[in-house]
């Protein structure tokens, strides 16, 4: 199959080029660089340096590789960030996403795969978290991904676009070619193994009297290979819709730090700040849905080998991607 990958250049979409390349696709890569890497790209990979802002940029990207399958990561995910530039999430995660889709409909692409979020839920009213949860997002970053996802579903209804929308709890861990950095790094696990490189000098804790076992916020880890078998498991036809993709098993901060400090064979210094406004107390996925219908299983459940992937790759590029 022929796909096209926006954001293949970052964390998560370099990943699922290399997996997809491996699986025998063709692969365009189109990014803008702002966030990716230029080295995070796999050299198998066709690349396209992606002004999405200039008109009929995007259009003219995918009509000139004609893919049979649209794999779209490219967006702005910092949710702090967005509250205090919400003209930014909202035409980037928003605005350039609906020219992409609109070019889906013109070039006749068969597939649309959305990376979503677990932010358009917000608060859950229960957990483990099901599609079916009411969806009231509390930043402009969960709102720009929920109306997007809203488009897809009118361009499904009307155009036949078939779609996926993949929501993302937490995307970590690493190839043994790629792996995360990011410009501004606001992941637990990778802030956590700059202490145990000697970057930092210790971790934050953002709360410690949560109503959980320790006190601290429990999350959802998902290996990022785990991630890319699901979207290549979504280009299947006559698959459309929406799906979580976690483990389904929560941690605490305080175990993520355990599990990097037995991984590393370091001592992490820690210091404690108080809670950070709208942080729920625990957020976990049932990916149930993936499983029984996509037939998905994760090959990377435990947090202790999520962490022994990202590790290896951060000692063999301490400094990340060189570009």
């Amino acid at each position: 199959m022929n796909v096209f990958v926006t954001g293949g250049a970052g964390y998560i979409g370099s990943v699922c080029t290399e997996e997809l390349l491996n699986a025998g696709h063709s692969v365009t890569v189109y990014d803008n660089l702002t966030e990716g890497h230029r080295s995070a790209v796999d050299p198998r990979a066709t690349f396209i340096f992606a002004k999405p802002e200039e008109e009929g940029n995007i259009l003219n990207a995918v009509k000139t590789t004609g893919p049979d399958a649209i794999l779209h990561f490219a967006a702005n995910a910092l949710v702090g960030e967005s509250m205090t530039n919400p003209k930014k999430y909202f035409h980037n995660n928003l605005v350039n996403a609906l020219k992409l889709a609109d070019a889906a409909v013109e070039c006749g692409v068969k597939k649309f795969v959305f990376s979503s979020t677990c932010a358009t839920y917000g608060p859950p009213d229960r957990v483990p978290m099901t599609e079916d949860l009411p969806q009231r997002p509390i930043n402009p970053y969960g709102e720009a991904k929920l109306m997007f996802e809203k488009v897809l579903i009118w361009y499904h209804e009307i155009y036949k676009l078939d779609f996926i929308a993949f929501r993302y709890f937490n995307a970590a861990g690493a190839s043994a070619q790629y792996g995360e950095h990011h410009r501004i790094e606001t992941h637990i696990i990778p802030n956590v193994l700059m202490v145990a490189l000697g970057q930092k000098p210790h971790c934050e804790i953002y709360g410690t009297d949560y109503p959980t076992p320790d006190g601290t916020c429990i999350r959802d880890y998902i290996h990022i290979r785990d991630l890319a078998q699901a979207h290549i498991l979504g280009l299947q036809p006559g698959k459309s819709g929406f799906y979580n993709l976690g483990n389904g098993d929560g941690y605490s901060v305080r175990q993520v730090i355990e599990a990097c400090e037995k991984i590393t064979g370091k001592k992490i210094p820690t210091v404690e700040k108080p809670r950070r406004p709208g942080d729920p107390p625990r957020l976990v996925a049932s990916a149930a849905k993936a499983i029984n219908e996509l037939g998905w299983k994760p090959q990377f459940p435990k947090l202790e080998d999520i962490v022994k992937t990202a590790w290896d790759w951060h000692v063999k590029h301490p400094t990340g991607y060189p570009d």
